[in-house]
């Protein structure tokens, strides 16, 4: 390979990447020329929908995962002659993005509020550029092939077309609700659904307080994590069955540091083995409070805004933020006797999994989708169980199962505004898929009100699986997509590929989704990858400086091998530790790859195709058969998802079998080196959906061509499959392959591994081509002249294996070296063993050293006498 023919990662991978794209590769005609008809006379169709990254920063390494594991799926698949869509976007993430936006002009020294909506809309959209932009260019770094061209954003103008259709016909047939509801809420995000809260165990107190009688005729004790919710408790709760508390049910308690009276009542709820059995119920600030509020029609009081400030209710309290008043006010409340005790007390505390503040049961007025609409989702999904690995099934049903009416407003500027209007005039409201409706339905007047709340990010996001399609786009940008064709075609998606750790936030709402409106479920097959960390296990983040950021390690590393890494290590159901030994074993694989090329041009100037050859020689048979098994392995592997597998085997094949046995077979066969190059080439395009840059620059360099100058890439080039076998050369060349390995162990045994040596003798226990397999034997065992015998040679060293024994005379080697040394190995041992037998054979010293020592002693012992059992009978054999 001459200087100029050298491959440079950093020069390569830009290139090729832009040509790949220039011809239009990527979509979904890109390999017209080889797509096929099924059985059925049918296009073979596969679709995959990329999980859009949101658009508030750039890429990390659990993305490149996820990339790399659908890129390599959706160029095997175009490879294989399917017409493809692998859908790109990106994702308008309400809350993460406002947050960022919000952060941007606090530094600045304004605020949103001071900015006004429409021009915080700017520079949210602003941000969705430059951050949207990053991400691209990063996957593109990556070497990532999705349908560029049909590039699509949560909020473009189709896709808000596809969300109020969604919207509004839910709403129409009642499954969408507005009511004044305990919600998660966050006094900084606003409403959040049930699995945007993180749970997390935190130390905090147990405080006991004093609640007086009304007519003075004693007291309670309550205990509490809140005490400053109490300003909104109405009521006090005891178990009915608690004998304890039976006279003092109805009776009033004041509340302290106010004269605000409430009932003592009873409710099944109330444990009567925790603390006093004394419960205070706050209807508005606790979820099984509102429920028992709602059972006993009790007043709910807030006690605190939307921003967590306290209000008239909590005295001269009011105006305090609510977790800064929480010590004022246990203060307060010691200093007037109502504290008991103050105890250390872990417990489970919810925190918004954005801005990780912490988060509030909280009655507001919400938009609410019923839980009803997954019901048949959830049956078809457990039906078929299509997650892979299988066991997420259970964790799909054990949350489903449980499900409730899903929050869907949020109290953002940024996101889908939500389509429901009022009338100014008779108050009617309804939905409508016009921005600017022109009346109200109902009474003809033109003055109304939009909802001021936008929707939750997911539920935009749950039409991932068909409004890029075209479902629901209205005829909006119609240019990057044909909606009966692309529904047809794609819809189901073949596969969904995405982190576990969505599988609510998003997988379950497209199952949801998809059925509803498709009345069937959205992917025929889901995998759920694990996290990646780093080699020690740790998760990543930034306060341990232990990210790993994908652009720094494809200028380092190259993309091809940290796709290869990637898949190497992505084994279903276990997390991923990356490390750097893990990049440089496969750094060492591209140079095998590259090595394997540079040995086979230096020896031919270009190669043929395998179908473009008649394969002869018996290793040209011999390593097509073995291609052939690697095929078929990689193609199921593949088909079941089992990236790691595929990658393990590809890796095998060409490190072990190509190149530690194929190529040293052919400096004995040099005429088969024209028909390796033909399968090397074969192999390569196995390899291209795992390191597409190096197997199409190695295939052109082997084939005399060009991608520069016009040559196709190895991606629109079919996926190797039906390679012929030859089980009589295989079998042929695992005797061979057995003969070697016991000649270099003899060889080992006589201290001559490396070295050449004049005479050796095989007696087989089967029947092979010896005038075949003599050059081979005796090439790689480094043997001048084989002689295959029917008996046993005397006076030899002798390894035994399954189907052969091997002699080496020790008539024909100058043996005194070796005994030399043997029989000086065997007097060192000899020495190292009286010593220890002696320590060993004194009862003081027994008796008196730690058990440890005597332990190690004696295992030393051992040691030594199994030494030099295995000299004595070295020597015994060679001499």
């Amino acid at each position: 390979m001459s200087e100029k023919e050298k491959y440079e990662p950093s020069k390569v991978e830009d290139n090729y990447y832009k040509i790949w794209e220039d011809r239009g590769y990527f979509e979904i005609e890109g390999n017209k020329s080889i797509q096929e008809l099924d059985e059925s006379g049918k296009q073979k169709t596969f679709s995959i929908m990329m999980p859009p990254p949101n658009v508030t920063g750039s890429l990390h390494i659990g993305h490149a995962l996820t990339f790399t594991l659908q890129d390599i799926i959706t160029r095997y698949k175009r490879m294989d002659g399917f017409k493809t869509l692998w859908q790109p976007g990106t994702d308008h993430a309400g809350i993460a993005t406002q947050n960022v936006v919000e952060k941007q002009l606090l530094a600045e020294g304004t605020t949103k509020e001071e900015l006004g909506r429409e021009k915080f809309l700017e520079r949210a959209w602003l941000q969705k550029e430059t951050s949207g932009g990053n991400i691209v260019h990063q996957m593109r770094k990556l070497g990532v092939t999705p349908a560029w061209k049909r590039e699509r954003f949560t909020m473009d103008e189709g896709l808000k077309e596809a969300v109020k259709e969604a919207f509004v016909s839910l709403y129409n047939d009642g499954h969408i609700s507005q009511n004044n509801y305990m919600v998660n809420w966050c006094t900084h995000d606003g409403a959040l659904s049930d699995i945007e809260v993180e749970h997390e165990e935190v130390n905090g107190k147990f405080y006991t307080m004093i609640y007086k009688f009304a007519d003075g005729s004693g007291e309670l004790e309550v205990a509490t994590t809140r005490p400053e919710t109490y300003f909104g408790d109405t009521a006090i709760m005891v178990h009915p069955d608690d004998s304890r508390y039976t006279d003092i049910v109805g009776k009033e308690v004041l509340l302290p540091l106010t004269d605000r009276k409430i009932k003592v009542i009873t409710d099944s709820h109330v444990d009567m083995e925790f603390g006093t059995g004394v419960v205070k119920v706050t209807p508005a600030h606790d979820q099984n409070d509102y429920e028992v509020g709602k059972r006993h029609d009790l007043e709910f009081i807030k006690v605190f805004d939307e921003k967590g400030i306290l209000n008239d209710y909590c005295g001269e309290f009011a105006g305090l933020e609510r977790l800064e008043a929480r010590p004022i006010i246990v203060k307060a409340l010691e200093n007037a006797g109502y504290i008991v005790k103050i105890e250390e007390h872990v417990h489970q505390v919810g925190h918004c999994y954005r801005c990780k503040n912490i988060v509030e049961p909280f009655i507001s007025q919400q938009w609410f989708l019923s839980e009803k609409i997954a019901k048949s989702s959830i049956d078809k999904t457990k039906a078929h169980n299509n997650f892979h690995p299988q066991h997420w099934i259970n964790s799909y049903t054990a949350w489903m199962d449980e499900l409730r009416p899903w929050c869907i407003s949020r109290q953002l500027w940024w996101g889908h505004r939500i389509p429901v209007f009022t009338c100014n005039s008779c108050n009617h409201q309804w939905a409508d898929k016009n921005d600017t409706p022109e009346k109200c339905p109902k009474c003809g007047e033109k003055h109304y009100t939009q909802d001021p709340d936008v929707l939750d990010t997911w539920f935009s996001s749950a039409l991932w699986a068909m409004s890029p399609l075209g479902w629901g786009n209205n005829g909006k940008l119609e240019d990057l997509y044909n909606e009966v064709e692309d529904m047809k075609n794609f819809y189901p998606n073949s596969l969904l590929i995405t982190g576990f750790d969505i599988m609510f936030f998003w997988v379950a709402r497209m199952m949801m989704m998809g059925d509803h409106f498709q009345g069937e479920l959205p992917f025929k097959d889901i995998y759920m990858h694990a996290l990646v960390r780093d080699e020690t296990g740790a998760k990543m983040s930034k306060s341990k400086g232990n990210v790993i950021d994908p652009l720094d390690m494809v200028e380092e590393h190259s993309a091809d091998i940290i796709r290869f890494t990637l898949a190497y290590l992505a084994v279903q159901g276990r997390d991923i530790k990356l490390g750097a030994k893990n990049l440089e074993q496969f750094r060492n694989f591209t140079n095998k790859l590259y090595n394997a090329s540079n040995f086979l041009t230096m020896n031919v100037d270009t190669f043929p195709d395998l179908n473009d050859i008649e394969i002869k020689t018996p290793l040209g048979l011999y390593m097509q058969s073995r291609l052939s098994h690697a095929v078929e392995d990689v193609r199921e592997s593949l088909e079941s998802f089992k990236f790691n597998e595929s990658a393990s085997i590809l890796y095998k094949f060409v490190w072990t079998e190509f190149c530690d046995w194929g190529i040293e077979y052919s400096k004995a066969s040099k005429e088969s080196i024209v028909e390796l190059g033909a399968i090397f080439k074969e192999t390569l395009k196995m390899v291209s959906p795992f390191m597409p840059f190096i197997s199409d620059f190695l295939y052109h360099n082997l084939s005399g061509t060009s991608l520069e100058e016009g040559a196709d890439s190895l991606m629109v080039c079919n996926f190797p499959k039906n390679i012929a076998k030859n089980e009589e050369v295989e079998s042929m060349f695992a005797i061979i392959e057995e003969a070697i390995t016991a000649l270099r162990r003899a060889k080992v045994v006589i201290d001559m591994g490396n070295s050449k040596i004049a005479k050796a003798y095989i007696k087989l226990d089967v029947s092979i081509d010896k005038d075949v397999a003599k050059p081979f034997i005796e090439k790689l065992a480094k043997v001048e002249n084989i002689e295959f015998v029917d008996a046993k040679v005397e006076n030899s060293i002798t390894d035994v294996s399954d189907n052969l024994e091997v002699y080496l005379p020790t008539s024909e080697i100058d043996m005194s070296p070796i005994i030399d040394k043997l029989t000086k190995q065997k007097e060192k041992t000899q020495k190292e063993f009286d010593k220890l037998n002696g320590m060993l054979s004194n009862e003081r010293f027994v008796a008196n050293a730690p058990e440890s020592v005597v332990a190690e002693n004696k295992k030393a012992l051992e040691d030594a006498k199994n030494k030099l059992e295995k000299i004595e009978n070295e020597l015994k054999a060679i001499s």
